[in-house]
């Protein structure tokens, strides 16, 4: 079992439960449809937010969140875009939203 930051895939095959998320925030949107790193750990937030937790939990989660979102994006399950291009998971920077490949 890998941590909730480690590689997008668990010892038993399954996406790390941060992955699951995107994707399955992605997969609720219109086709090339995109969401930011906030939006994602925002989700992530909600999913796991017990009464006690702040109103700030997602930014717990946002180093998670890229993580994940750069291992997903290098195994082709989801692109990283930086002014509305794709750019290369290895070595982007500043604001990037999140969608998933658009076929042509």
């Amino acid at each position: 079992m890998t941590t909730l930051a480690g590689n997008a895939e668990t010892a038993e095959g399954r996406d790390d439960p941060v992955a699951e998320a995107i994707l399955d925030t992605l997969s609720a949107l219109a086709p090339g449809a995109s969401i930011s790193l906030m939006d994602a750990a925002k989700a992530i937030a909600e999913r796991r937010r017990r009464p006690t937790d702040g109103s700030e939990l997602w930014r717990r989660y946002m180093n998670a969140v890229r993580q994940q979102a750069t291992h997903l994006a290098r195994q082709g399950r989801l692109e990283i875009l930086r002014k509305g291009q794709p750019v290369d998971p290895k070595s982007f920077k500043g604001v990037v939203r999140l969608r998933l490949p658009v076929s042509s």
